[in-house]
């Protein structure tokens, strides 16, 4: 009987670890030798995208997006009527943001896991940006319980929208918090990877300065209506660059390259990955743009953009023959040109043609196509000989063939840059503030572009020119400022709605007589979270040109333009 029971006891051991072996292969088999595990997964590994997501839809919009076309740097012949006619009547979503910021948040709990302060101070001046973003373009938002969706309360699913200037003053605590993580020498760091990080390469010294750079940008952005707060702390900034240091040359830029092997990680619209070329062909000049930069005489104008493939010439060289083209350059009869109500196009008088009815013709070098001067989708424009959407067209200025490109030295998401700096600081001399010379700040600001783009051969006549020459006024500082910001429309945007600088002209077939100066709230927002937004969208302020949209328009004030009678 003894026996029985040792047999029996043996049999239930060697079931007991074969029934062990076989769960342990069936984990084994179970687990993806390729994924990582979220909860252990090396903050290195998540630093690259964090940085690519938070960067890339940054260019996209302030490139070739609507607010670059509202800020009149580029239009488009196709699919256009967001930058073209400020058709802003629909919703935007911010998901992406919030996608981003999630995963930051992730990427901060993980580094503090793993002692890694750096990658929390990196984390930390990425939330603030992309926070900074939804707060500029949309107003009050999520953002004290924005991320706490696993904690599972109600209002932690369906979290409050905290007031803008909740978000702003947020955004500058988290930016000294930075500030700090990031004080120590680079070899008192854990873990630091240089290949993870896109914008600096590991260095702690270059993103403690983006930190603070960013807060002149947040303090200067609030400075209309907490004007005490943001001259004190620029001036705090400023009087101590030991403890506050900030971007000194453009050396310092936060910007990112592209690696250019496919259409996920090139330059916007590289036609390497679009065969047609349609994406990059059907972006133009935009006439605002083109008008300052000639004017100015300004060599930026040749880096940026191409002359036009043909350009127009009025001449009665070949008369009695009202159209022809001759040598590469069309010739137009003038009077063949007025029977026909054509016109050549002048900077001052072009919106009064437009509603005269007359066609409007440009006959320089660099042509641009004027914001709100098209019925159709903008291929028409100029007498284009070969109206196609989204076409090339001869008679009007291309990008600069560089843009075609994947990649290339000059082909970077610029987050900020040391001239942004630099006229932040002109601008705050400008209104009195102790931070050294208004005159010295602009002039540097213009030489750091102008060094940016390779033009710097130039900047002596240039300094010299009327409107560029130092005469004191902020509309110069905003102006140059407005320049320097290509590829950055969207900061270009926040500063325009600050100060209405510099001024706009439009035409006639706009769908409001006004500047968007907002996004709407996303359709999620109102059926998933309806009565924070509802309590959000309360606090906007319609002005005359919301019309039939309500509060929650583009055309309303949000907290930061309230009150401040600008820009309308």
């Amino acid at each position: 009987m003894k026996n029985k029971n040792v047999i029996y006891m043996m049999f239930l051991v060697l079931f007991a670890v074969v029934l062990g072996s076989c769960s342990d292969q069936l984990t084994d088999m179970n687990v993806n030798p390729n994924g990582v595990d979220p909860s252990t997964v090396n903050p290195n590994l998540m630093m690259a995208t964090v940085i690519t997501n938070t960067a890339a839809p940054y260019l996209n919009e302030s490139f070739d997006g609507d607010v670059a076309g509202v800020m009149q740097y580029v239009q488009k012949s196709g699919w256009s009527s967001g930058l073209n006619k400020f058709d802003w009547t629909g919703e935007r979503s911010w998901g992406g943001r919030y996608s981003v910021l999630r995963d930051l948040q992730h990427l901060y709990d993980r580094a503090g896991e793993e002692g890694m302060e750096f990658q929390q101070g990196v984390a930390i001046v990425l939330r603030a940006f992309n926070y900074g973003y939804i707060a500029d373009s949309w107003g009050d938002a999520p953002y004290t319980k924005a991320l706490n969706a696993p904690e599972g309360g109600q209002e932690d699913m369906f979290p409050e929208f905290d007031p803008q200037e909740t978000i702003y003053r947020g955004i500058i605590d988290e930016l000294k918090k930075a500030n700090t993580l990031l004080s120590k020498s680079k070899g008192e760091y854990k873990g630091i990877d240089p290949d993870a990080d896109l914008i600096y390469h590991g260095d702690p010294a270059q993103w403690r300065k983006f930190a603070n750079s960013l807060m002149l940008r947040y303090y200067l952005r609030v400075s209309s209506k907490l004007s005490d707060f943001a001259k004190q702390g620029i001036e705090d900034i400023i009087s101590d660059p030991g403890t506050y240091p900030i971007f000194t040359s453009n050396e310092d830029d936060a910007t990112m390259g592209y690696v250019g092997t496919s259409q996920d990680d090139s330059w916007p619209n590289a036609i390497a990955f679009d065969a047609s070329h349609s994406n990059f062909d059907r972006v133009q000049l935009c006439e605002g743009f083109r008008d300052v930069l000639w004017e100015r005489q300004d060599p930026r104008l040749g880096v940026w953009f191409n002359k036009v493939r043909i350009p127009i010439k009025v001449s009665t060289d070949y008369t009695p023959v009202a159209d022809t083209i001759v040598d590469g350059v069309r010739y137009l009869q003038p009077d063949s040109m007025a029977a026909r109500g054509w016109v050549v196009y002048n900077k001052d008088t072009w919106v009064a043609d437009l509603e005269a009815g007359k066609v409007l013709v440009d006959t320089m070098d660099y042509v641009g196509m004027p914001v709100g001067a098209n019925v159709g989708d903008g291929s028409e424009w100029n007498l284009n000989p070969n109206i196609v959407q989204g076409g090339f067209n001869v008679h009007c200025s291309a990008l600069a063939d560089m843009y075609q490109e994947a990649k290339g030295d000059l082909l970077k998401a610029r987050l900020m840059s040391y001239a942004e700096v630099c006229f932040i600081l002109a601008e705050a001399a400008q209104k009195g503030w102790s931070v050294g010379s208004q005159q010295s700040w602009y002039e540097k600001g213009i030489t750091a572009s102008f060094d940016t783009w390779g033009v710097g051969d130039d900047l002596s006549a240039y300094m010299s020119m009327p409107g560029v020459a130092y005469d004191g006024s902020l509309y110069q500082i905003m102006e140059q400022k407005w320049i320097a910001n290509w590829t950055v429309a969207h900061e270009a945007w926040c500063d325009w709605r600050r100060t209405g600088l510099p001024h706009f002209t439009f035409g006639p077939t706009v769908k409001r007589d006004a500047m968007p100066i907002r996004f709407r709230y996303g359709n999620a927002e109102k059926d998933r979270n309806n009565s924070n937004y509802l309590k959000a969208v309360d606090n906007l302020e319609e002005t005359p040109f919301t019309a039939t949209d309500g509060k929650d328009s583009s055309w309303s004030r949000f907290w930061l333009l309230q009150g401040t009678g600008i820009p309308y």
